[in-house]
């Protein structure tokens, strides 16, 4: 009892600091929906009624049906987003396009998928198509990239669209400012609130929930108290048929009109995307109990003073707040904003660093700002980019209407994939009724995809921005997946064999260096080929080698106890080890000297084991020896005979020995590699130069040739991006022809 209560305690106490989190952008949709739907004023009386019940509608069935009792649940072990559903699906079929499977992997702690038991052979015949269509693959992995592309568009959009507004109230009591004074203010509010992002949230994080708590009581209350002073008859619009009604009466116009409406569910993605800070129940508790009424209250408020001012649509929100509260209002709602905006750029952040980790996006650097919260991360370069790209949209479209065009696309393309995605999830995961997964998919798909042609109609009018977005990351994204693909498969197919390295042991011209080296490539199986290319150049290895795979897996978080895989390379007295280091999509590796020192503790004890294992074995097989070639009572107890193999073994310790002679007891070995740490630590980096091969097509040689090489020079190093020391790196170039 006293366990449940605590859960409970949890929950609630969660329920409440996602308010200030996860709300923020939703929460500013009142500001500029109406405002946004008629943007040719207000025709028809009824048409109030028509675009309420459309809001009301559109929430309670997308936001609240979908996303917070359905989608939510299809989160990747607690985390939630578009790149967490793709992670999900990649985890549990082979649709990944880089070859990295690990047996071991399926062995990690969050690596666990539950799997109903219903409609299993269905489920496995589906699996077995995707996995073998190359086509499907690159379409899931096409549809998380544009998810993806749309959640860093809205990155631009929300900042601008969010503060536009808040600010906009200022020309309502200040006669004197103009639209351009409007914009000029906005634009000195987001350089602030970009310039302030290097300092991360954590200090000021606890503020956030309480102030988006008072705007919510604040836009709640005042809709409340507009509803009984204006018209408490707008409350017929729960009645559905003021949809259809407005619809047919308005035609086109009304059609077009639903880009507006859109808006009224923006940041409803961010809800399930910062599903990872907090837990399904708490997001459900928040929502449905506190914002979704105070969202209703807001939008029927303002329905009621349009019923008796008509004319004052275009700025609604402000208009019908009561005289003694403007200026508390305003002030809630330009802090509102900014929140929105933090939000909405800490997903961005997220976001990038997720994609980064699968390959997906060009090296940048990726800082933790905060200790005690893990999610909190800041950029440089894509913070600045994000800064420019609010400035020139708040300059240039100067108002919210053709922003909101812009934004909506963002907004409901995200929503698509989504609504796919979590299809495919229900069909082959939870393995649900086949009917019910065609009732999910065609309901809300058709919701969905009528919101999304209405706010194609805009294109001209700012619906063309998010797509360029989009087309632009898309094909940074792709180019740079494509060109990681293909170079992770030139040094599979080219990996070194094993009586190479075996050569080396007897290799006279070989100097060992002291001290330990480390070894980058993103080779996870065997030795890249980028080995011999250096031993080539430097005959001279460290005493002892490492070869490090840094290897992201599709999970949010890998414990540290299971991050570190270590694999002998033989000949065992050689000293040289395989390490595939294991980093789920929101792990990040910033702290060399700790990544050191966790890097040698965990191969100690793959030593400790490995001689444990090995001593275990050879005592196992001198028993059985023993008891094969000589009576058992003529053996004294404490003796104990050398292991004679037969002439078909091929056991490792024995190919050691016959090569280099006895082998080092655990003890030694761990003080021999303690004081090669103590000679120091260098790192290896393999950073080869990709070009296309001589007979590949014009197409294929601009992309690898041109294209690629130009986004890796203008992006981060892999030194820089791991934070090594200068001091301690030296890089290896070679030419890899794909």
């Amino acid at each position: 009892m006293e366990e449940q209560k605590g859960s409970w305690e949890l929950t609630l106490n969660l329920a409440f600091q996602s308010i200030g989190i996860v709300y923020g952008d939703i929460g500013t949709s009142p500001l500029y929906v109406y405002s946004s739907t008629f943007t040719d004023g207000i025709k028809h009386q009824e048409d109030i009624l028509g675009v309420l019940s459309l809001i009301i509608y559109t929430i309670t069935l997308t936001t609240l049906l979908k996303y917070v009792f359905i989608v939510l649940w299809a989160n990747d072990n607690g985390d939630g987003g578009t790149f967490a559903l793709y992670s999900k699906i990649c985890r549990y079929m082979k649709v990944s396009l880089v070859p990295t499977d690990q047996p071991e992997d399926a062995e990690l702690s969050n690596y666990s998928i539950e799997v109903p038991s219903r409609n299993v052979k269905r489920a496995q015949f589906i699996k077995q198509k995707i996995e073998n269509s190359h086509g499907a693959r690159i379409l899931l992995f096409l549809a998380a990239v544009i998810g993806t592309s749309m959640v860093i568009g809205d990155g631009v959009l929300t900042p601008a669209i969010s503060v536009l507004s808040a600010v906009g109230g200022l020309q309502l009591h200040v006669k004197s400012l103009n639209q351009n004074d409007i914009v000029g203010i906005s634009i000195v509010i987001l350089i602030l609130l970009f310039v302030f992002q290097r300092f991360g949230t954590d200090k000021i994080g606890f503020t956030f929930a309480p102030l988006i708590c008072v705007w919510f009581v604040f836009i709640g209350g005042i809709g409340l108290y507009n509803l009984f002073k204006y018209d408490v008859g707008v409350l017929k619009a729960f009645y559905p048929k003021y949809i259809i009604d407005y619809l047919r009466r308005n035609g086109k116009s009304g059609y077009v009109s639903l880009g507006g409406v859109l808006l009224c569910i923006t940041g409803t993605e961010a809800m399930f995307a910062d599903l990872g800070h907090f837990n399904v129940r708490a997001i459900q508790i928040s929502f449905a109990g506190f914002v979704y009424p105070a969202l209703l209250c807001a939008y029927i408020g303002q329905a009621a003073y349009l019923r008796k001012h008509p004319e004052n649509v275009l700025n609604t929100f402000y208009d019908c707040i009561p005289s003694p509260l403007y200026w508390p209002q305003y002030v809630v709602a330009v802090i509102a904003a900014i929140i929105a905006s933090q939000a909405m750029i800490s997903g961005t952040f997220s976001i990038i660093a997720q994609s980064q980790s699968l390959g997906c996006f060009p090296r940048v650097k990726v800082i933790h700002t905060s200790k005690k919260y893990e999610g909190q991360i800041y950029i440089p370069e894509i913070n600045y980019i994000l800064m420019i790209g609010c400035i020139i949209v708040t300059a240039a479209f100067k108002n919210t209407t053709n922003i909101g065009n812009a934004y909506g696309i963002c907004v409901v393309t995200v929503m698509v994939i989504t609504t796919s995605l979590v299809s495919l999830i229900m069909l082959v995961i939870w393995k649900i009724s086949i009917l019910w997964n065609i009732l999910f998919f065609v309901f809300f798909a058709s919701i969905e995809t009528l919101y999304l042609s209405s706010v194609v109609y805009k294109f001209v009018q700012g619906g063309y921005l998010p797509l360029a977005f989009a087309a632009v990351l898309v094909t940074i994204m792709g180019i740079w997946h494509y060109v990681y693909k293909e170079r992770y498969r030139f040094e599979l197919e080219n990996k070194v064999s094993s009586e190479y390295i075996r050569g080396l042991a007897n290799d006279p011209i070989i100097n060992r260096a002291p001290g330990i080296g480390l070894l980058y490539s993103e080779l996870v199986q065997g030795i890249p080929p980028i080995f011999p290319h250096f031993i080539s150049n430097i005959p001279s290895i460290h005493s002892v080698l490492v070869f490090v795979s840094i290897k992201h897996i599709p999970i949010g978080t890998v414990a540290m106890e299971e991050r570190f895989l270590f694999r002998q390379v033989e000949p065992r007295a050689f000293q040289m080890f395989r390490c595939v280091v294991r980093y789920g999509y929101k792990d990040v590796y910033d702290n060399p000297e700790e990544f050191e020192q966790q890097l040698v503790q965990y191969l100690k004890e793959f030593v400790r084991h490995e001689n444990f294992m090995l001593e275990s074995n050879s005592r196992v097989q001198n028993e059985e020896f023993i008891e094969q070639n000589n009576p058992p009572p003529r053996i004294p107890s404490a003796s104990i005979l050398p292991f004679i193999p037969q002439s078909n073994t091929s056991d490792r310790i024995v190919s050691a020995r016959l090569v280099l002679g006895p082998i080092l007891g655990t003890e030694d070995e761990i003080q021999f590699i303690d004081k090669a740490m103590e000679k120091g630590i260098v790192y290896l980096l393999g950073e080869p130069e990709v070009k296309a091969k001589p007979k590949s097509s014009l197409f294929k040689r601009i992309i690898v040739n041109y294209a690629y090489n130009f986004l890796k020079k203008n992006f981060r190093q892999g030194g820089d991006l791991m934070s090594i020391p200068r001091a301690r790196l030296l890089k290896i170039g070679m030419i890899y022809e794909i």
